[in-house]
């Protein structure tokens, strides 16, 4: 569950920042586009979360 929601929100984000961008500069919406760099902000998500350690460090 937690993969399909990191992708639907990073999806939600990505294509809302696609299409503001877009009219800002005047262009097209391209939602594949969107998509595209959505699964690649997703995939990244996830790497970082899994790199980062989940307990925190030891009281000295």
């Amino acid at each position: 569950m937690q993969y399909i929601m990191t992708f639907v929100w990073s999806f939600l984000l990505v294509s809302m920042l696609n299409y503001v961008a877009g009219s800002i500069v005047g262009t097209e919406f391209d939602f594949m586009a969107g998509v595209t760099v959505s699964i690649v902000l997703a995939v990244l998500v996830l790497i970082i979360t899994a790199i980062i350690p989940d307990e925190s460090p030891a009281d000295v």
